[in-house]
């Protein structure tokens, strides 16, 4: 059967179109508020790594800086395809809006479940740009990605995470994080964004993420801005947080 779909997203920030565009248009600015590392390669396509594997390729179909970016996937087994276009409009007052649009195909039965983990997670993507564009613009983070062990209890992994981190469950935008993780340094930051399948925590030198990864494990994807990423120390974190 399948599903098309169409995820619009949208934010003012404080910051040039042109500060906008290093963000969304060049790999050191993607690789600071997306997932994985990604390049822009002069052939017009953006490739992304990610947890060990790749994204399928996407082809830049519009390049106008610092005014519009689009790029989409081929159309793979099924139909499938995913195609995103930026828009940004600069103020006369200063700043820049930001429009996202994501689209494509979901092929299958079963593209409930695929659809909702992808607009929690587009949701936590969009923010996190924001985020990156409020408070570390300029800057370049280096990204972290880790998987815990498989998830067969979904409300109670996001209960013990919630619980390590400190919040509530579920928390809200402004709740406080201040822990002492095993095996890294200490966490004091701020929740910027949450929703059912997502948590980011803003510190003062990096963004930290969790999602629930599709089809089944707890993610980190992270953006450090300074000092050790600690890739292997945050996917041993997360096997000893949902070990048997």
């Amino acid at each position: 059967m399948g599903h098309e779909f169409e995820l619009p997203q949208e934010a003012l920030v404080d910051v040039t179109p042109e500060e906008v565009w290093q963000a969304i248009a060049t790999g050191p600015g993607i690789d600071s508020w997306f997932m994985g590392r990604t390049e822009v390669g002069r052939d017009g396509v953006v490739r992304t790594a990610f947890g060990g594997g790749a994204l399928p390729d996407s082809t830049i179909t519009a390049a106008e800086p610092p005014g519009r970016l689009a790029h989409t996937s081929a159309v793979g087994e099924g139909g499938r395809f995913v195609a995103y276009e930026f828009l940004v409009e600069g103020r006369d007052q200063g700043g820049a809006l930001v429009r996202l649009v994501t689209s494509g195909f979901l092929p299958g039965d079963d593209w409930e479940s695929e659809y909702e983990a992808m607009s929690h997670g587009l949701a936590m993507f969009f923010a996190t740009l924001v985020e990156y564009l409020t408070h570390f613009r300029g800057r370049t983070a280096t990204p972290v990605t880790a998987f815990g062990p498989p998830v067969r209890d979904w409300p109670r992994a996001w209960q013990v995470l919630h619980g390590e981190l400190g919040l509530p469950s579920p928390p809200a935008r402004g709740d406080q994080v201040k822990i002492a993780p095993a095996g890294l340094p200490p966490v004091e930051g701020v929740v910027y964004f949450a929703n059912a399948q997502t948590v980011g925590v803003r510190t003062p030198d990096a963004l930290l993420r969790f999602l629930q990864g599709f089809p089944g494990f707890m993610m980190a994807s992270h953006h450090v801005f300074s000092g050790d990423p600690a890739e292997a120390a945050w996917g041993a974190w997360l096997e000893r947080l949902y070990a048997d």
